[in-house]
């Protein structure tokens, strides 16, 4: 029996992301690369609030853009 690899973690929200907003990850990541440095919680602030991104969405996008700072 072979295991298929799950995508887990922040990145297992993008499908549904791309799908919902109709954007790439890459156009979220580089929203957010033009924010500056802020914390956690601020840019999933701005991305509800400028985006009108859902808090999971927001979180999940955030999370995997600070694990590649």
């Amino acid at each position: 029996m072979t295991e298929t690899n799950k995508v887990k973690g922040p990145a297992s929200y993008f499908p549904s992301i791309e799908k919902t907003y109709g954007k790439p990850i890459a156009h979220w990541m580089g929203v957010l690369k033009d924010a500056g440095p802020q914390k956690h919680m601020e840019l999933v602030s701005m991305l509800k609030t400028q985006h009108q991104l859902g808090h999971g969405h927001a979180n999940a996008l955030v999370a995997a853009f600070l694990a590649k700072a």
